[in-house]
């Protein structure tokens, strides 16, 4: 082996000749990323207004409400919430929420480049529903805390999040908090917003869904992502058809894994797994 190879130049390179990283936008290097990227790893959590268009709402909605159907199975998925899983082969229309540039900025970030998308939900929270068991959300890496996160999660309010309606409930300053400390519900927030806003929060976060009291269900939907090294929660190469995937972004198509992480993990017969859908050999 010659002197002059670098196992760190080589891990860090990336190999591929045809499919390139994709190179972030400039949209998601704005000043105001980095101020929400401030509170982000001040709180643990930043809350973002009034980003998604009222039509745009209105189109999610639409779709979601068509694909809703029984409530949760367990006292954690609420057994009066209806929760939609494979979202990405049912719908188009949360897409943009996925790869939507201020998102993509607070992971540039966070993350190393190559960071994945881990699941994707719609959540329906049904009146006389009870508040969700605090809980965090890449607790399922099972490294002691405290430690970096190695998830984080949007839930974006399709409708408004009001204190009555169930609106996520948050642990500020939770994420920075050892395995020897939980959280007292007199600490937990609600993250009340209006429609259209997304709250963002790192997988170390304590938080949980808000009991409704309202008489209104409370539509909302959440993208998870992980860091590229990894494991997704959701299987998106077994769920995702071809075609499925031809149809979205090229940034969704490497978020739920068309892509590499170098030197190579992710790989396909030793090559990019775009040549898949480009049907190269």
């Amino acid at each position: 082996m010659s002197d002059d190879f670098s196992f760190q130049t080589y891990n860090d390179d990336d190999h591929a000749q045809t499919h390139q990283r994709l190179k972030p936008h400039a949209d998601r290097s704005a000043p105001e990323v980095d101020a929400d990227f401030e509170t982000l790893m001040r709180d643990g959590y930043v809350i973002i207004e009034s980003l998604l268009a009222p039509d745009t709402c209105a189109a999610i909605k639409n779709d979601g409400l068509e694909l809703l159907g029984r409530t949760g199975r367990n006292p954690f998925e609420g057994q009066k919430t209806q929760r939609v899983y494979d979202v990405l082969s049912k719908t188009r229309q949360t897409d943009p929420l996925a790869d939507h540039p201020r998102i993509l900025g607070l992971m540039d970030r966070l993350f190393q480049p190559g960071f994945l998308l881990s699941q994707s939900q719609i959540i329906n929270i049904l009146p006389g529903e009870a508040a969700q068991q605090l809980h965090t959300d890449d607790a399922f890496y099972r490294l002691p805390r405290p430690r970096q996160p190695l998830g984080a999660a949007t839930v974006w309010a399709i409708d408004a999040f009001t204190e009555e309606n169930g609106a996520t409930i948050m642990v500020p300053q939770s994420h920075g908090w050892g395995d020897d400390r939980l959280p007292l519900s007199h600490e937990a927030i609600p993250a009340v917003m209006p429609a259209g806003s997304v709250v963002f929060f790192l997988g170390t976060t304590w938080h949980g869904g808000g009991a409704n009291a309202s008489d209104s269900a409370r539509f909302a939907v959440t993208h998870q992502y992980c860091e590229a090294y990894m494991r997704q929660q959701e299987n998106y190469l077994l769920e995702l058809s071809k075609d499925t995937v031809r149809a979205m972004s090229p940034e969704l198509q490497a978020l739920v894994g068309y892509s590499i992480f170098p030197p190579f993990m992710g790989m396909v017969n030793g090559m990019h797994p775009l040549r898949l859908l480009n049907d190269e050999a």
